[in-house]
């Protein structure tokens, strides 16, 4: 062999050694799978392995909720508006006065907080204006807007009603002395009315939206929402009514409590990964401290009867159970539409299903 091909037969041995004593091997037959194959699709063989879920630069592939917490806390304040209206229309049809007078000035209170709120995050009082120039009953917005137009104005005359006692008993004032009380009592019986579509509205409005753990969170938004809104009117009336006129509060206590850690427990349990959220990070905190408050404030409702201010601790847990409830919501949300994960497996979950016939 001559010298200057001395080299190549070199880098063949080399070639050689590397592939192994047997060399490369034959081919299998093509009509054989291969033996590291993945899977098929529409009997295409798939020869690599399926994608991780990413997002592209790590982004999100969703665009998180803008919301501040002036909108967890509107939440809040809508539940507390209707839960209180209703307790008030207890003590009216009852003939409990204590009732009646805290759950009207509480709604009042309520509502007019909630329309702050959500004005804040609009940011112009003008665009919630221009939110009454049409009706869209397929827009939880549209309709949500027109509850809090129809229920502010009777929770308002119904709230100024109380003070008619204080008027002088003649001329101009007396006269309204006299109409205030009938004219309350139709205000708050219309402000009760509204009370459960606005005290569900906001779950509807959540679960409408394309964040992952509150759109698949459908059934059960509205049910806690509802359940949070009774505990905490219930709340106001343990606080502020005595025990001989606490009975309705409690019994909303009771139902408010049955149906909030219902839904609780099942959006923490029905949603496979998009339940997550809810058990984790700071809504699951939440949604913990929210339950313990929550089955606290019955027990001492229940327990309390003859307890002022047992009653009035109970109470007081109820309404803070109802803030974390809605905070830890509104977290839980916020926290699937950041991680691509709960965007993406549950997409790939679903086609499968579709693939195999399913669903």
């Amino acid at each position: 062999m001559s010298p200057d091909r001395a080299p190549v037969g070199a880098l063949f041995r080399r070639f050689q050694e590397r592939l192994g004593a047997g060399g490369p091997g034959p081919h299998p037959p093509r009509d054989v799978a291969p033996a590291d194959q993945r899977g098929r699709r529409g009997g295409e063989e798939l020869t690599v392995p399926e994608a991780e879920f990413t997002s592209y630069y790590g982004r999100p592939i969703l665009k998180a909720p803008v919301w501040r917490w002036d909108i967890a806390a509107y939440l809040f304040t809508g539940g507390l508006a209707a839960g209180s209206s209703l307790l008030a229309a207890g003590g009216q049809l009852t003939g409990r006065p204590a009732l009646r007078r805290a759950g009207r000035v509480t709604a009042l209170g309520a509502v007019a907080a909630s329309g702050y709120f959500l004005v804040n995050d609009l940011g112009r009082p003008s665009r919630f204006h221009h939110m009454l120039r049409v009706a869209k009953p397929t827009s939880p917005m549209s309709v949500g807007t027109w509850i809090l137009t129809a229920f502010g104005p009777a929770a308002g005359v119904a709230a100024v009603a109380e003070a008619a006692p204080w008027l002088p008993e003649r001329g101009v004032l007396g006269l309204a002395r006299r109409v205030l009380p009938p004219v309350g009592q139709v205000a708050g019986l219309a402000a009760a009315a509204t009370a459960p579509a606005l005290a569900t509205y906001t779950g509807v409005l959540l679960a409408g939206t394309a964040v992952p753990s509150w759109h698949e969170a459908y059934p059960e938004l509205p049910t806690i929402f509802a359940g949070s809104a009774l505990a905490s009117g219930a709340g106001v009336g343990l606080i502020a009514a005595p025990c001989a006129q606490a009975g309705p509060a409690r019994r909303m206590a009771v139902a408010g409590a049955a149906l909030e850690l219902f839904g609780s427990h099942s959006v923490e349990t029905r949603l496979g990964l998009l339940s997550e959220p809810y058990r984790t990070g700071k809504a699951g905190r939440l949604l913990r401290a929210g339950r313990a408050l929550t089955a606290a404030g019955v027990a001492g409702a229940l327990v309390g009867r003859r307890s002022r201010a047992i009653s009035a601790l109970s109470g007081g847990a109820l309404l803070v159970a109802s803030v974390a409830t809605r905070f830890g919501i509104f977290h839980g949300g916020v926290t699937s539409a950041r991680d691509p994960k709960y965007t993406v497996v549950p997409q790939r979950e679903r086609v499968r299903r579709r693939e195999s016939g399913e669903g």
